[in-house]
């Protein structure tokens, strides 16, 4: 199955935590703080939402980071996904 988000939705699978800190001390799963990066799977096609007009700024493929308690989280084949709008995501990761 393939997820198709409708107006102004991005589908965002999130990248995994890590396990080691810099200093490398291993974290185990309870410790380790969701991360807020995900990579952008698939984006819908914009248009009128609210009365405004939405151009979508972000393409499948990129990294971003969203805002922390935004979305709806889906799980579809196994894969976990966030669907989000976009103007919760904050920045593109270059």
């Amino acid at each position: 199955m393939k997820l198709v988000p409708l107006s102004d939705r991005v589908v965002l699978k999130q990248l995994e935590a890590e396990d080691k800190t810099e200093s490398g001390i291993i974290l185990t799963s309870a410790s380790q703080e969701k991360p807020q990066e995900a990579e952008v799977i698939a984006v819908g096609p914009g248009g009128i939402v609210d009365g405004k007009e939405v151009t979508m700024q972000v393409k499948e493929g990129q990294k971003v980071i969203y805002s922390k308690y935004s979305g709806t989280e889906v799980k579809l084949d196994g894969e976990e996904y966030i669907i989000v709008r976009q103007n919760d995501i904050l920045a593109v990761v270059e």
